[in-house]
Parts: structure tokens; sequence; C-alpha cells
């Protein structure tokens, strides 16, 4: 009877003992004892914040279209459902990208590069690629449309990072440093042009130029880059017809509401409507078949006219925390000799912000139209996936960062 009683009382100490250690574990991630999070909240609640916004507004704004269309079944839901089914698949793919380590990550990225390259190759070979309005970009996968374009955009954030930290003794050197990243990005260019899909070129060269001049590269080399980058691009414009078509609808938009200044007369009649506080939500006028591609590239306009001023504020606020805190995450990654992980984390930063800040441009009627969508927030399955592996990555990288920090405490 005593042996029996001593069992059972050692057995309720070990599993006493094993519920404790549990709970230290549990506290251990909720509350860690340095006061150091997991993860970074101003960066998790930002992007959460735009997503939730964006799916909201993707059905205010796409329920006139759906419902007036029969591609959608007149289901005024349609895009929405398919929204929220895109953003399912990219927070999944987010928390696999998640899962790998940034030397994975270093070690993965050429040939992920050179799967993009293969991608943006098999768009424009007829029978394999989709044209849609002109623009041959989509790839069929059954009932959804792979962009190469979108996903290139990880993929040449990884691979610039990697080169260069490969080349961080070469970038003083034109012909060593410089050179081959260029014929690299004016490849992909090139392919980008043939489809043609100018917006993503721009937000390419910004990233890999970008992350070449975080790394290191000689300025002078930098400036003549620049300049060479800016005749470049106005070259590729004044001999495109409708490129500069967009030009000049950009620059006088009334002179032909109805012709090349349709989509920006529409755009900055929304944002009029809206002022101050927005004429309320699910209550735009200009969605109703007024405004082109009114869930995708002017998704702030319609923003702004249900809105008003204080929602393009909001989103504009949260997109400049997002950016601030993948730059601060770079940072504290390079302080910490990590260069590979801190020049992706500024380079997933470049990009959102280079890509927003285009959007909300062409949407005020600051900069010519463009079909780039709205970060995080547009209808786009292959977009919002993409968007959502480089939030997983960015994680990735503050959360070594912590780990390290908390190792060398």
């Amino acid at each position: 009877m005593t042996r029996l009683t001593e069992r059972l009382f050692g057995s309720m100490q070990s599993n006493v003992s094993h519920r404790v250690e549990t709970s230290r574990a549990v506290n251990r991630l909720i509350r860690p004892a340095d006061m150091t999070r997991e993860l970074d909240p101003l960066l998790i609640w930002s992007a959460v914040a735009l997503v939730l916004i964006g799916l909201v507004m993707v059905y205010s704004s796409s329920i006139a279209i759906a419902e007036g269309s029969r591609f959608t079944g007149n289901q005024s839901h349609y895009f929405v459902v398919r929204h929220a089914i895109f953003l399912t698949i990219g927070v999944a793919a987010g928390l696999f990208a998640f899962q790998f380590s940034m030397r994975q990550w270093q070690q993965f990225s050429p040939w992920l590069f050179l799967f993009g390259v293969v991608l943006l190759i098999l768009v424009l070979i007829p029978g394999i690629g989709r044209e849609v309005n002109g623009a041959q970009r989509w790839i069929p996968l059954g009932p959804v449309n792979l962009q190469p374009s979108e996903l290139m955009k990880v993929f040449v954030a990884l691979y610039a990072a990697d080169y260069t930290v490969r080349k961080l003794s070469d970038m003083g050197s034109v012909r060593r440093g410089f050179m081959p990243m260029a014929a690299m990005i004016l490849f992909v260019g090139f392919l980008l042009l043939r489809e043609p899909d100018f917006g993503a070129f721009v937000v390419i060269c910004a990233i890999a130029f970008g992350v070449l001049f975080l790394g290191g590269i000689n300025v002078r080399v930098f400036a003549l880059l620049a300049t060479v980058a800016v005749i470049g691009f106005m070259l590729l414009i004044w001999l495109s017809p409708y490129r500069r078509d967009r030009i000049f609808g950009f620059m006088d938009p009334w002179q032909d509401p109805f012709g090349k200044g349709y989509q920006l007369s529409h755009a900055l009649i929304a944002f009029g409507r809206g002022e101050w506080f927005g004429v309320g939500l699910g209550a735009s006028v200009e969605k109703l078949f007024y405004l082109p591609e009114a869930h995708t590239d002017f998704l702030l306009a319609v923003i702004a006219e249900e809105l008003g001023f204080a929602g393009v504020l909001t989103v504009i606020i949260l997109f400049a925390i997002l950016i601030q805190r993948a730059f601060s995450i770079g940072r504290e990654a390079i302080n910490l000799e990590r260069y590979f992980a801190g020049l992706v984390a500024m380079g997933i930063g470049l990009w959102i912000g280079v890509q927003s800040f285009i959007n909300m441009g062409v949407n005020m009627g600051l900069l010519p139209t463009k079909g780039l969508t709205l970060p995080l927030m547009s209808f786009g399955g292959s977009a919002l996936i993409a968007n959502c592996i480089a939030l997983g990555i960015l994680l990735r990288i503050d959360w070594e960062v912590r780990q390290m920090k908390r190792g060398a405490g």
C-alpha cells in the first residue's frame, strides 16, 4: 500500500511539474522575460489593417461590375470571394516562407531568380501565355492565372541582396560590381517590355539598383546609373505610341475626358466627391461602370470617394509604418552583420514603398496612368500572394534578429 501511494504521489508530482514547464514555455512566447517580443507588432498590425481595409474596399468597389457581368454569373460577391481565397493562399504561402531560414533563402536566391526568368520567357510563348487587353502577362493554371512579374519582384529582392553580399569588395568597380547585375536586370526588363509590363519593370529596377546603392555601390556610378535610367525611361515612353498617349492624357486629362484622360478624370472626380470624410461606405458613384479597374488599379480612388481624405490618410500612414518597420528591421540585421537579411528587408521596403507611391500618384493625378496595383489591398491573386510571401520573409528576418539579440543578451 505504501509503495502504491508513493508511485501515485510521484506520478502526480511529475504531471504537475510538466504542466508548470509547459505553462512557463507558453508565457515565454507571450511575455518573454526580457520583454522582447517574438515579432514586430507594428509590422504585423499595419499589414493586417491594410489587408482588411483592402478586403472591404474590394467588395465595395466590385459589386456593380460583378452584378452586371455574365462572366461572373451576375454574383455581387464574385470578386470578394476570389480575393478572400487568394488572401488565404497568400497567408499560407507567407507562413510557409517564414519556415525557411535566411541562410536557406540566400542559397535558393540564384535558382529562384533563374526560375522567374524561365516563367517570364514562358509567358511570351504563344499558346502558353494568356493575353488580356493587349498584354500577355499571365500563365493559365486551371481556374487561376499566374502573373510571373509579381513573383519576380520577390526573386529580384532576394537575388540583388545575395549578389551585393557576394560582390561587396567589388562595389566600387563598374565592370565587376555593377555591369553583371545591370545586364541581368536589362534582360529581365526586355522580357517585361515584350509583355508589355512597363510598371513592373520600373519597380524591379528600383528594387535591384536600390539594394545595390544600400549595399555600398560607388556614388558616382549610381548617379550615372540614375541619369541613364531616366533617359532610358523617357525614350521608352517617347518611342511607344500608347505610353506617349498616356503622358499627354496625364498632362491634361480634361482635354479628352472620354479618351486619353478617361481614367484619370474619373479618378479625380472620385477624389473631389469624397471631400473630408467621404460619401459613405458603399455609396460611391464612380465605381458604377464609370471608373475602369475600380477594384484593382484605382482602388484608392474609391477609398477617397467613400471614406474621404481621412480614409486616404489612414492608408498612407499604414503604408508609412510598414515601410519604416521594414527599413528598421533591415538596419538592425546589418548592425548584427547579417548583411543579406538586412538588404532583403530593405529591398522589400523599397518594393512596397515604390509601388504604393506610384499607384497613389496615378490615382491622385501626380503620375501618368500605369497598371500597378496597391500592395496588400487591390484585387489580384499573384500580386497578393507575392506580397504575403515578402511579408513572411520580412517577419523571418525580424524573428532571427530578435533571437540573436536575446542570445547575445
